[in-house]
């Protein structure tokens, strides 16, 4: 079971004795000096508390006499790469992950195991429509600005992948796609690397994917810009790898009421009635992991939806697998699914 970072938080005036008794029932070999909000002051080790013995300070000493003033600091969105490089490479153990106020929010330990792998699979965000299901919305504002929670949707959408280790980023514009450019811009604020395909016309959900100069060379994600998840995009990214397909669509359980007794009759004799039945269906989640070879079957620069890259597929008799989903799954088309996120949002994403 992972260890506590929270077991690990002294106040300044906790004494000497009391700071040994944290960082061994911690184990995580360090104490964070805090005040009532959790802001950080300070850092200790083993290695302050040899050094405050060895100066004759006494088991009654407070922590602000001994602590590390000024530890070496990072934020969410730091990049894992640079976190893993510096505790594999300097002489650092501990690095404290605080907030813009400084209040910490976690703990990365050399010893812990929690940095986030990053892997190389691109990403590519399908951001270009027009959004017009929301009306006067999205007049002026392009759908993947529409604030969900006080952030883009599509801020969300990066910072899943993100966190989830996807930081290559592509995002597919269109309409008014200029203020998606100036919001993101190369995506480092979000520890992510953003490149644009520019569609000098609506494309549909993967007709971008012909203006590619290179095809990516692992397989690569697709998603609408216009769903929040909390889909484990890893477990995807390896079902399909394990498949040997050149497609992967991910599937969401939907449930319809009829709001009707349903009877079934053979040659006008009732045989059965059942009252308001729930029908179950799978439906296409808008999540796709493909092959780079699958970019050969788009046509150029031309309008091309997803389900008929599959269907195209089908009719060469390629493999293409189903990954059924679950978790938090929301797809923002109408004016009520958008209230609807923003009710949901706070409980949901407010730790990405």
């Amino acid at each position: 079971m992972a260890k506590d970072w929270r077991n690990t938080l002294v106040k300044e005036d906790t004494n000497l004795r009391e700071v040994m008794a944290t960082i061994d029932a911690a184990e995580l070999q360090v104490a964070l000096v805090v005040d009532k909000s959790n802001k950080l002051l300070g850092l200790i080790t083993d290695g302050d508390i040899r050094r405050a013995i060895l100066q004759g300070k006494s088991l009654g000493a407070k922590a602000f006499e001994f602590m590390t003033v000024k530890p070496k600091t990072a934020s969410k969105n730091t990049d894992y790469k640079r976190l893993e490089h510096i505790l594999e490479n300097k002489d650092i153990h501990h690095i404290p992950i605080v907030d813009k106020d400084g209040v910490v929010i976690d703990l990365i330990t050399k010893s812990s195991g929690r940095l986030k792998p990053n892997y190389d699979n691109q990403v590519f965000l399908m951001a270009g429509g027009l959004g017009s299901r929301l009306g006067e919305l999205t007049k002026d504002i392009p759908k993947p600005l529409l604030k969900i929670g006080g952030k883009p949707i599509l801020e969300t959408i990066i910072e899943s992948f993100v966190e989830q280790g996807f930081s290559n980023i592509n995002l597919a514009v269109n309409y008014k796609k200029e203020q998606i450019k100036d919001y993101f811009k190369d995506g480092s604020k979000l520890a992510a690397k953003i490149t644009y395909i520019n569609e000098s016309k609506r494309l549909g959900t993967c007709g971008s994917l012909s203006l590619l100069e290179q095809k990516p060379k692992l397989p690569f994600f697709v998603m609408n810009a216009d769903l929040l998840t909390k889909t484990d995009f890893k477990a995807i990214l390896d079902f399909h790898s394990k498949r040997s397909s050149l497609a992967t669509m991910a599937l969401r359980n939907y449930e319809i009421q009829i709001p009707y007794g349903v009877v079934e009759s053979v040659a006008e004799e009732v045989m059965t009635i059942r009252e308001k039945p729930i029908e179950q269906y799978f439906i296409n989640a808008g999540i796709y992991v493909l092959e780079p070879d699958a970019i050969d079957y788009i046509p150029k620069n031309e309008y091309f939806d997803m389900t008929q890259l599959f269907s195209q597929l089908l009719e060469f008799k390629q493999t293409i697998n189903s990954y059924p989903i679950d978790g938090y799954w929301l797809d923002i088309g109408h004016l009520n699914e958008l209230e609807q996120a923003n009710s949901e949002y706070s409980k949901l994403f407010s730790k990405i």
